[in-house]
């Protein structure tokens, strides 16, 4: 039934979305409430709201921005995805879509996860990064039969060059607002 009904799945990846936004957002908040005590800013702001309302604020905030990062992330999968099968699939019906709509289930598996690794620093993302991979054999799993042999490499290098020159440009701009940052607060 569940895997029949591909309006029911259809809602597989909002609400992994949903769950691992909230588990980062938990983790980060759980990070800065210790970040504005240790700066002494925490308890200026309890004389204006409770304990619980700031930290409800402040997981709303962070699950909201993990959020918009996962749906962004989430469409430009897609969109490469689809990208790439329009270059190496064999098939243009749409046939190969609707084989891997199912691997949405392995991102929300991978979602509900997340809550009991809420605390871990290192587990947290790397149970995602993980799931990410295992949805990537899967949807080359599920692709291969409409691919050739040269396709299949194709496909493949075009997600790994795609994926490592993205990181690697977020990594870069990342690093360059920071030394930025850091030259402009720091006294020459």
């Amino acid at each position: 039934m569940l895997g029949k009904n591909t309006y029911l799945t259809g809602y597989f990846p909002l609400f992994a979305i949903i769950l691992f936004s909230s588990s980062f957002g938990y983790y980060t908040e759980i990070y800065l409430v210790d970040q504005l005590k240790r700066l002494g800013i925490y308890r200026g702001m309890i004389e204006l709201f409770s304990n619980v309302q700031v930290e409800m604020a402040l997981w709303f905030i962070c699950t909201l921005l993990f959020f918009m990062f996962f749906a962004a992330l989430k469409l430009i999968s897609d969109t490469l995805i689809e990208l790439s099968l329009y270059f190496f699939s064999k098939e243009g019906e749409g046939a190969t879509l609707h084989q891997i709509r199912g691997g949405s289930s392995i991102f929300l598996v991978g979602s509900l996860c997340s809550i009991l690794l809420v605390k871990s620093t290192i587990l947290l993302p790397l149970l995602f990064v993980l799931t990410a991979f295992v949805y990537f054999f899967y949807f080359v799993y599920k692709a291969g039969s409409s691919l050739s042999t040269a396709g299949m490499f194709g496909l493949i290098f075009m997600h790994l060059l795609f994926w490592a020159c993205f990181t690697l440009g977020v990594l870069y701009a990342v690093l360059k607002v920071y030394k930025a940052f850091m030259s402009g607060i720091m006294p020459t």
